[in-house]
């Protein structure tokens, strides 16, 4: 099995507890200001005792910002390990640079595929493209590959509707995504789109993925896809992705980024990615093992804040 790690996603254990402060352990634990490390230590994580299952708070304070550099660029998992660069997390632009040897793919979340009318699509998002930071990535990570993330953007029904019906639309479409692609100078791209049809034409919309990955593959560019949860979190209910669409498009995509996270809704709070669940999801989509290879499990390294007044919830990330 691959694995999924995200620069902003800090995955160190795959359940946490919520408890509810109360106002006056609120109010002390904001006046409390906790140490942290800030050189870079000489030994990695292993020899200094913090690779752990009972994690403390206080430690990961303490030493996140500490890292051997050494050992920065030196990879453990044998597999492929793609790395998500988002805009609400700048930092992760450092991470990739300071331990791009970690990682074998890169996904920065740059771009958007808009419709503007029959056979008219447009990326944009190209404004953000940092042409600088990618030969900088790529100097420090020999073969590290680049694959920003593509979004369907402000798509309808009938925008949907118009193009999957059409081979001409498509055709145009995987046109327009292979040219800025190799405009750009990117290895391919993470493609994101599964989730905004829900439930309706699923067979056209594996249809319009295998003429784009194979659009893709001829330019010799990568294609993988993102897909939610397996098993629909909080129940045993299949999700909107299963193994029948995963069997059409195991053979055709290089990789699925799989959405093993945000399990929990604020009613009631919980953990954010259970082991179980996260093993079911795996176990739904190939149960036979016969493509796990291409299966990249999302580790999330973040955890939730939960309103205790009202359904919400955010994700805690380094500034907070």
């Amino acid at each position: 099995m691959r694995a999924l790690l995200g620069t902003l996603w800090l995955a160190l254990a795959c359940s946490s507890v919520h408890a509810t402060l109360s106002k006056s352990d609120a109010k002390k634990a904001a006046s409390k200001t906790l140490q942290e490390k800030t050189q870079v230590s000489g030994k990695p994580a292993q020899e200094r005792g913090l690779v752990v299952t009972d994690l403390r708070a206080e430690d990961i304070v303490l030493e996140h910002r500490s890292y051997c550099s050494a050992k920065a660029h030196k990879k453990h998992f044998a597999g492929d390990v793609l790395g998500y660069v988002t805009p609400w997390n700048r930092h992760g632009y450092d991470v990739a640079k300071i331990f791009g040897g970690k990682f074998t793919h890169v996904a920065p979340v740059w771009l958007q595929l808009r419709r503007h009318g029959r056979e008219m699509f447009e990326v944009t998002g190209l404004d953000d493209v940092d042409q600088g930071w990618v030969r900088a990535v790529r100097k420090q990570a020999k073969g590290l590959r680049i694959v920003p993330r593509l979004r369907f953007e402000d798509w309808t029904y009938e925008d949907f509707q118009s193009v999957l019906d059409s081979e001409d639309e498509i055709e145009e479409l995987s046109r327009t995504v292979v040219q800025v692609a190799k405009g750009q100078h990117f290895d391919g791209l993470v493609v994101e789109v599964w989730n905004q049809l829900l439930v309706q034409k699923h067979v056209g919309l594996v249809h319009l993925l295998t003429h784009m990955a194979e659009a893709l593959h001829q330019a010799r560019l990568l294609a993988f896809l993102v897909i939610p949860p397996a098993v629909a979190p909080g129940t045993n209910k299949l999700g909107m992705f299963t193994n029948a669409e995963f069997e059409q498009l195991a053979p055709v995509l290089d990789g699925f980024s799989l959405m093993t996270y945000d399990y929990s809704t604020a009613q009631p709070a919980g953990p954010n990615a259970p082991l179980p669940w996260v093993r079911a999801c795996v176990q739904v989509l190939d149960p036979k093992s016969k493509w796990r290879s291409k299966i990249l499990l999302g580790l999330n390294f973040y955890g939730m804040d939960y309103s205790a007044s009202k359904d919400a919830r955010e994700p805690i990330i380094g500034a907070r």
